[in-house]
């Protein structure tokens, strides 16, 4: 464990404390996967910038260090998969974190999403005590709003030109699940079938306004 950060397995699918070693394959796999990624990926309203993956990774050290936030590596059977990064994480009467991801595109499908998800929630919810865990997800994103789905997410909104995507601000449906609701964990429960998918539903009104941003917010 590295500043706190666990290494933790489902079968062969295992989420570990990020290295700044890890850059160069990373690197790598961000610039094979472009195309796949580029329209999830955060920008700087300021303008193009490079991104340099050596200093991200210090970044996310330097906060975990803080502890404000948990960065992984997924893995697939030992070979790097994509990252996880558990941010803003608040501990006091909010108790509250958010998980942002991502994948190769020749790992998509295949669960590895899902189950990272499960296991840093609950080791948020059940090492760090943490209450509530967010994940807001672009609406065009249909990969990732299938893990929420999988996995129980509540739905509870959409927020408006909330992250800056792909060059532009960019609307997000957020979801997100308390440990009440998992008693028996998030992992657990997917495994066994029972977690309630209709939990992340999006009602077609919030769609709709998605789908067309000139729509005024409802009163």
């Amino acid at each position: 464990m590295a500043f706190g950060i666990p290494t933790l397995s489902d079968g062969d699918i295992s989420i570990r404390p990020i290295r700044v070693r890890d850059a160069r394959v990373l690197e790598r796999e961000l610039r094979d996967n472009r195309g796949w990624l580029r329209q999830w990926e955060a920008t700087s309203p300021a303008g193009p910038f490079t991104f340099d993956v050596k200093s991200s990774i210090r970044g996310l050290l330097q906060q975990s260090r803080a502890g404000a936030g948990l960065p992984f590596v997924i893995e697939n059977d030992s070979e790097v998969a994509g990252q996880l990064n558990v941010s803003s994480i608040t501990y006091g009467s909010l108790a509250s974190a958010s998980i942002g991801y991502w994948v190769s595109e020749r790992f998509a499908g295949k669960g590895l999403t899902p189950a990272a998800v499960a296991m840093a929630t609950d080791f948020c919810f059940f090492q760090l005590g943490l209450h509530r865990i967010e994940i807001c997800i672009r609406p065009e994103n249909a990969p990732s709003l299938r893990v929420v789905e999988k996995l129980g997410f509540r739905y509870e909104g959409l927020r408006r030109r909330f992250i800056h995507i792909d060059g532009d601000w960019r609307d997000h449906f957020c979801f997100a699940l308390t440990v009440e609701e998992v008693p028996q964990g998030v992992l657990r429960r997917w495994r066994a079938g029972t977690a309630p998918e209709s939990a992340a539903h999006i009602p077609t009104t919030d769609r709709t306004r998605a789908a067309n941003p000139l729509i005024p917010p409802r009163r």
